[in-house]
């Protein structure tokens, strides 16, 4: 039998329930915005986005064009994944651009064949191709100033001991870096999940990724820390931050579940980067994550995301 106050305490909770699952349609049509001072003004941490992650509110496909409206909106960085697969005079054009407006470049990626094993194995044409691929990386260093290279060390063999691997990867890492570090380039290794997005590969997780780096031991091969990937793979974002820190050179972002803008997924981003900025960090974080809405909204649900996260 309830009681009055049993039946009060009910229709009250059933009340409370309603307005929160209301709450959001009713901010729904509001922008963030409105709640972050000074929207345009440069951000405390280096947050890069890709060119062209802005087009729809830029207006145009000029990356050019698109680097413009990224530093207007106070962002200090970007990045581009395939900028060595753009003609030299477009990489050249965009390197001007970047330095002209006093922005930073994040890692391009250099190697990251999914589907391969290549650093896990002791062979000679696998020297070979690194060789070819570290002369490649080399160039587009030269010609844009850009000189941080991602580098993903390939899939694992069944058929070779793990520890052999770890052995092969990391000779074959120091071999890369006694090409690069004359040139002042610095690889970064990214430990990737396996149980959504990339089964088979051989790193994994950051004190694996510390290991090898320690190993090679040589400025010219870091740790670019992806915190989508490592949420998946390990958790425990921050303390692994702490322990590897020494020999993480960049960061990747996106939010899990999705891999969209901050603040739509379980990971706290704030307390993340306002971390990242205890430890006065300088480098670039690579902002590597889709949209949760499509459009020109879209577009200012990042810069809000990012605006509401950025620490302050």
């Amino acid at each position: 039998m309830y009681s009055r106050s049993r039946r009060s305490f009910l229709k009250g909770a059933a009340a409370t329930g309603a307005a929160l699952f209301t709450a959001p349609a009713l901010l729904g049509g509001r922008s963030r915005s409105a709640l972050v001072a000074d929207a345009d003004k440069p951000f405390r941490l280096a947050y890069a986005p890709s060119i062209g992650m802005f087009r729809e509110l830029c207006g145009s496909d000029d990356p050019v064009d698109n680097i413009q409206f990224i530093a207007d909106k106070g962002f200090r960085a970007v990045f581009d994944n395939g900028l060595p697969g753009r003609p030299p005079a477009e990489q050249e054009r965009i390197a001007s651009a970047i330095q002209r407006m006093g922005l930073m470049m994040g890692p391009w990626v250099l190697y990251a064949d999914f589907g391969k094993t290549s650093f896990v194995l002791p062979h000679r044409e696998v020297r070979d191709f690194l060789t070819v691929k570290m002369e490649e990386g080399i160039d587009i260093a030269k010609r844009t100033g850009f000189k941080m290279a991602l580098v993903v060390p390939g899939r694992y063999d069944e058929r070779l001991h793990h520890d052999l691997q770890r052995s092969n990867v990391i000779d074959n890492f120091r071999y890369c870096a006694e090409l690069t570090e004359p040139e002042g380039m610095t690889l970064v290794i990214e430990p990737l999940n396996t149980l959504r997005d990339h089964p088979g590969l051989w790193l994994t997780q950051m004190p694996q990724a510390y290991q090898v780096c320690k190993a090679v031991n040589s400025p010219a091969v870091k740790i670019v820390n992806d915190l989508y990937h490592q949420q998946i793979t390990e958790g425990n974002l921050i303390p692994n931050i702490e322990a590897c820190w020494d020999q993480i050179a960049a960061f990747h972002v996106g939010d899990n579940p999705g891999r969209n803008e901050p603040t739509t997924g379980e990971i706290n981003y704030k307390n993340i980067f306002k971390y990242i900025l205890s430890r006065d960090y300088t480098g670039v974080i690579c902002m590597e994550h889709g949209r949760s809405v499509r459009g020109p909204e879209g577009v200012k649900r990042v810069i809000e995301a990012y605006r509401e996260c950025d620490p302050f």
